[in-house]
């Protein structure tokens, strides 16, 4: 089986690619055809999130690994992640300018013969020179949580 993903660039301009690609294929793979279908060269250090249906990250799924709780992207295949209920990630590029993508299963396919994956099915918009800037908003929860020193013990 295929699976065919939107991967959409976190900007204020409609830019976008879909991609097939194999279910056995890891998450490494997955960030390799992103990075490589958006123009990027791949030096950079990246991180998937697990994410909900409102796009709010959840546990990160680093390109190298950092211990047994936090195993490399080449470890997970695609096929051990998503289902009817987890279809959706982010991908975070380069940590100094933020490239976010938000990644979604659209669909679920048969291997087409003929056809090499991961396959480039549709692009639109232009990616930007610089990343989007990112606007932090302040949560008073997290800002009361910092200055209870209950919390540090």
């Amino acid at each position: 089986m295929i699976y065919r993903f939107r991967v959409i660039l976190d900007t204020k301009d409609d830019v976008f690619r879909d991609i097939e690609i194999d279910e056995s294929s890891t998450l490494e793979d997955l960030h390799n055809s992103i990075i490589q279908i958006f123009g990027f060269l791949g030096n950079e250090m990246a991180s998937f999130y697990k994410t909900d249906d409102n796009w709010r990250q959840g546990d990160e799924l680093p390109l190298t690994e950092f211990g047994p709780e936090n195993p490399a992207m080449n470890e997970k295949k695609l096929n051990t992640l998503f289902d009817s209920k987890n279809h959706k990630l982010l991908l975070v590029y380069d940590f100094l300018n933020l490239w976010t993508f938000f990644i979604e299963l659209m669909e679920i396919g048969k291997v087409k013969v003929g056809v090499s994956y991961p396959n480039l099915i549709n692009a639109q918009g232009e990616i930007p020179e610089e990343a989007p800037e990112k606007k932090f908003e302040k949560n008073s929860d997290t800002i009361n949580d910092l200055n209870n020193e209950e919390n540090y013990y």
